[in-house]
């Protein structure tokens, strides 16, 4: 019998899951126990310093192969890095670690995935180096780097609002086996931000939700569900992003936090993901007055990576920061942010915006003594472990032959089907709008936000016997697009309206609102965060669905059209000024 858990302690929520002690005695991070036969020491002592340095890096090489890129992909190495190809810049620059992205062409078909990543730890090992750990940011929802064939997780607010951390576990299990088989053996997730600002552009529906026992608890299982299928998990965003309003990827961001406010907060998650022998912590570059009173972002402070992060909480495994080419740096030189970073005590340096000048900046800090041999020694040592413990020692080499049937199996879509089926949340139902009735020859209007996703929500809602029109208007609507939407109402039995993160756009709230006068029966869909209820306080029937992945639209729909909604709100939603309660946590109405 699969448990259910609606709104329950921590405490019984931690039962459903794999004891992190079972991880840990198999070499969680922060449970290794040094031997002099130790590989991960005896490779750190055959070292260069060139080495040492290069392990302490990663960042990404464009082309969809290692050794035969594209003519365009071999002109951004050559900018970038001086040479061709992804195997020329792991020889010259002795890279310990590599980042995929669609954008840089590496992730085109699991085949060709799979032979990239067979082709970079080959030319890792031909450089006499050691094997790679390979990452992508497959969180699941709105930040998914691979699509189709794979089997896509819903976001982490829509698990969230599962309550479930066997639907966590079974998920982030599903998505790590799919990455295995491709060859990348570390996701940068989960993040394990606690969402306590509804105006957050940093995290938002990537969070959990916003009370820190449930995020916790979601946050362990996800961990377990990653290193069980041998994948390293990255719990993100240290010391937490779930108070601010700005994405550090953009701006800077600063916390106006208190210590206790963080302790009650912001670390509840990152101390049990510690507990659970979580693999990687990636270091936010929030800047937390109360925790560094030097402003320094977090990830280049020592106050908060090595007096909170490894003394306080004794974590000893992989630190990694965010990426060092975010605008949150932009005080700091480019060269010296790698530099920082490793004297604050974080272990690796993620995508600096110039990689030779970063190694170089690092080789002088160790030959003047700034950065001592055995400060760069202890980063190197812990990356090693790692690769020793994920056995990229034994193979680092993955089967490209098996990788399209071992991705997008029928277990695994049904997994995600599961998940996303448990999370679509119905909080209001005024006048019973809700279900439609299937082949009723009614009308409906499917209009909004999301130029694929409302053809696909059309297409979809067509398949259950119902004739449906179609009326994009987009982010931040016209007044003009806004009444072609109203005109094309007045002509249907139902509206259907799809918002993304409306609380932050008033063309997306204008046009609610304008529907809603148009006499005609509307249900608001939310694809983003449920925030946008706040916005819509005449509207009697609304859904959220925290997301727009495959598995999301057809469980949204089966709902509309009478399967049961399960989700419940893993955060609660108030008015603008927060002065009063619009849908309380835990809310989730049934048919």
């Amino acid at each position: 019998m699969r448990l259910r858990f609606t709104i329950v302690p921590l405490i019984a929520l931690s039962l459903s899951v794999p004891s992190a002690a079972a991880l840990a005695s198999s070499g969680g991070a922060g449970h290794h126990h040094a031997r002099p036969t130790d590989p991960a020491r005896r490779v750190l002592a055959g070292m260069s310093l060139d080495q040492k340095i290069g392990q302490v890096f990663e960042t990404y090489v464009y082309g969809d192969s290692a050794t035969d890129p594209s003519p365009a992909d071999a002109a951004q190495n050559q900018s970038l890095y001086g040479v061709d190809t992804g195997a020329q810049v792991l020889a010259k620059y002795h890279l310990g670690s590599v980042i995929y992205f669609t954008w840089s062409d590496n992730l085109n078909n699991p085949t060709q995935m799979a032979n990239l990543s067979n082709g970079l730890q080959q030319a890792a090992s031909d450089s006499g180096d050691a094997p790679l750990l390979i990452s992508t940011d497959q969180e699941g929802g709105n930040v998914t780097r691979i699509g189709a064939p794979l089997a896509v997780s819903p976001g982490n607010m829509a698990i969230g609002a599962t309550f479930s951390p066997r639907d966590s576990y079974a998920m982030s299990h599903a998505t790590g086996q799919q990455l295995a088989a491709l060859g990348i053996n570390v996701d940068d997730a989960p993040v394990i931000d606690v969402n306590t600002n509804p105006a957050n552009t940093a995290d938002g529906p990537r969070s959990f939700g916003d009370r820190s026992g449930m995020v916790a608890a979601m946050s362990v299982a996800s961990i377990l569900g990653y290193q069980t299928s041998r994948v390293a998990a990255t719990a993100k965003h240290f010391p937490g992003l779930g108070s601010t309003s700005v994405n550090t990827d953009n701006g800077v961001a600063v916390t106006d936090e208190t210590v206790q406010q963080f302790q009650r907060n912001d670390l509840p998650p990152f101390r049990a993901a510690i507990a659970a022998g979580v693999d990687e912590i990636m270091a936010a570059h929030i800047i937390a007055p109360a925790l560094d009173p030097s402003n320094a972002p977090a990830s280049v402070s020592k106050p908060i990576v090595t007096g909170l992060l490894r003394d306080q909480l004794h974590y000893n495994g992989v630190v990694v920061t965010d990426a060092l080419s975010a605008a949150a740096l932009e005080s700091i030189p480019p060269a010296q942010r790698a530099v920082q970073a490793i004297e604050a005590g974080d272990d690796i340096a993620l995508m600096p915006s110039d990689l030779p000048s970063a190694i170089d900046a690092v080789r002088d800090a160790v030959t003047s003594g700034e950065i001592s041999q055995a400060r760069l020694d202890e980063s190197v040592l812990r990356i090693l472990k790692l690769k020793q413990k994920l056995g990229l020692f034994d193979n680092a080499q993955v089967d490209a032959g098996a990788a399209a049937s071992s991705v997008g199996t029928a277990q695994q879509n049904a997994t995600a089907a599961r998940t996303a089926s448990d999370s679509i949340t119905l909080v209001r139902n005024g006048d019973g709008t809700l279900p439609f009735a299937p082949n009723s020859g009614k009308k409906v209007l499917v209009t909004g936000w999301g130029a694929g996703t409302t053809q696909t929500l059309a297409s979809s809602i067509a398949a259950h016997g119902v004739t449906t029109q179609r009326v994009y208007t987009g982010s931040n609507p016209s007044a003009a697009t806004r009444a072609a939407a109203v005109t094309a109402a007045k002509a249907n039995d139902l509206v259907v309206v799809a918002t993304d993160n409306a609380w932050g756009d008033s063309g997306q709230q204008a046009l609610v609102e304008d529907l809603e006068q148009s006499g005609t029966p509307v249900v608001v869909v939310a694809l983003g965060g449920p925030y946008d209820l706040s916005y819509f306080p005449d509207v009697s029937t609304f859904v959220t669905a925290y997301g727009y992945q495959p598995a999301t639209l057809t469980a949204l729909v089966d709902d509309l059209f009478g399967a049961q909604p399960k989700g419940h709100l893993p955060v609660t939603i108030s008015t603008p000024d927060g002065s009063s309660t619009v849908a309380a946590y835990g809310t989730g109405l049934r048919y």
